[in-house]
């Protein structure tokens, strides 16, 4: 444990500060339930988050904070404020869904714990001269809303940036891979397959053949890199020879400057699959790269503290604390301001996220407990953290 030693003057004035967060926490902690239960209850894609905006900023007006709906132009995007002081701390809520699976990255659970944290701070703001943001960032997953904002002048100048993610087990660094994002589509021709196949240009084959050369690049690749997708578009009927297909493909490695190497590999296969069938390739970001993460260690240290006095345990087996690895376009925002992003347990290996069965611990008691000490670990650290 660091700080100072109990029965000190600071740490009567420690004690007495985790009393108050912990006091705010567990008052809001009903509405806090309320809003995570109904973000779940009605998932939304990325940059489509029109109701989990609304429901943020509500509640966040409604303990006093400034809301800037539609921020920076983006309708899904808020910052809320509260106090004018010179230390700037930001609370990041994400709330998109994914596709097929609802919240079953728990983004729920990350707006309720932003949202208390920042509440919880705002009652420190005139006398620790803070102010207190909270950035409802849409289309985390894919869509690089963070990135976004950055490129508008969001997030710049803040002074510690923070976020706690749902995982099967509580593990306090994010070590993220850089990630690009690739929509691919092949253009081809149609014919009749039975009648006339010899005037078709196959857009499938074109698939086959560049995902054949992915699976054989993959024994050359790096440790620590990954290559995946998923074929959204095949084909409209077995008799007719496959005009164009399309898929969704992630490039992922341990840093920006891999993950630039790794691409020209991997649209080089994509390249094959054209050249071998004679259909055109177009591929287009989804969204510019996620960055790795540059965890603040001395936060990350406040962090552990405080997460341990509130029971949280970080020894689970280093197979069952992989989620760390997932990428963020909070990494982005690491690149630019002292940042963590700690991933705050359910306790409910081995369902893990982007699964059903995780959607499904994403609310209920472990749950509102992981928004519990969410909001009271990330206060206490915020609070440490940019102490005078």
């Amino acid at each position: 444990m660091t700080g100072s030693q109990p029965g000190s003057r600071a740490g009567q004035a420690r004690d007495l500060q985790r009393g108050r967060v912990l006091s705010a926490v567990d008052r809001q902690i009903p509405d806090l339930v309320r809003l995570s239960e109904t973000l779940h209850a009605n998932p939304e894609l990325g940059w489509q988050e029109h109701r989990a905006a609304a429901w943020t900023a509500d509640y966040l007006s409604g303990h006093g904070f400034t809301v800037q709906r539609e921020y920076l132009g983006f309708p899904t995007a808020i910052r809320a404020v509260f106090g004018t002081g010179s230390r700037r701390v930001g609370l990041m809520a994400e709330y998109d869904a994914l596709p097929g699976l609802g919240h079953a990255c728990g983004h729920n659970i990350i707006t309720a714990i932003s949202c208390g944290s920042a509440v919880a701070l705002s009652g420190f703001a005139a006398e620790r001269d803070l102010t207190v943001e909270l950035y409802g960032t849409p289309a985390e997953e894919g869509g690089g809303g963070k990135i976004e904002l950055l490129n508008k002048g969001a997030f710049h100048g803040l002074d510690l940036a923070l976020m706690a993610h749902p995982a099967p087990v509580d593990s306090a660094e994010a070590q993220p891979y850089a990630v690009s994002h690739h929509r691919v589509a092949y253009q081809g021709k149609a014919a009749h397959a039975a009648a006339y196949p010899e005037q078709g240009v196959n857009a499938n084959d074109a698939f086959l053949i560049a995902q054949l050369a992915l699976g054989l690049l993959r024994q050359q690749l790096p440790a620590g890199t990954r290559v995946h997708g998923i074929q959204t578009r095949g084909g409209e009927a077995p008799n007719a020879i496959p005009e164009r297909t399309e898929g969704r493909w992630y490039i992922r490695a341990e840093t920006l400057d891999q993950l630039g190497e790794l691409e020209e590999r991997v649209i080089r296969c994509f390249e094959a699959g054209a050249l071998a069938s004679g259909c055109e390739l177009s591929m287009t970001p989804e969204s510019e790269p996620y960055s790795e993460f540059r965890t603040d260690l001395r936060a990350l240290e406040l962090y552990l503290e405080h997460a341990e006095s509130l029971g949280r345990s970080f020894d689970a087996p280093p197979e069952q604390a992989t989620m760390n690895r997932a990428s963020t376009d909070m990494g982005n925002v690491s690149r630019i301001v002292p940042a963590i992003h700690p991933y705050i347990g359910l306790g409910c290996f081995p369902a893990a996220n982007h699964q059903a069965e995780f959607a499904a611990h994403c609310i209920g008691e472990p749950a509102n407990r992981a928004i519990h000490d969410g909001a009271v670990a990330l206060a206490l650290t915020a609070l440490d953290r940019l102490a005078k």
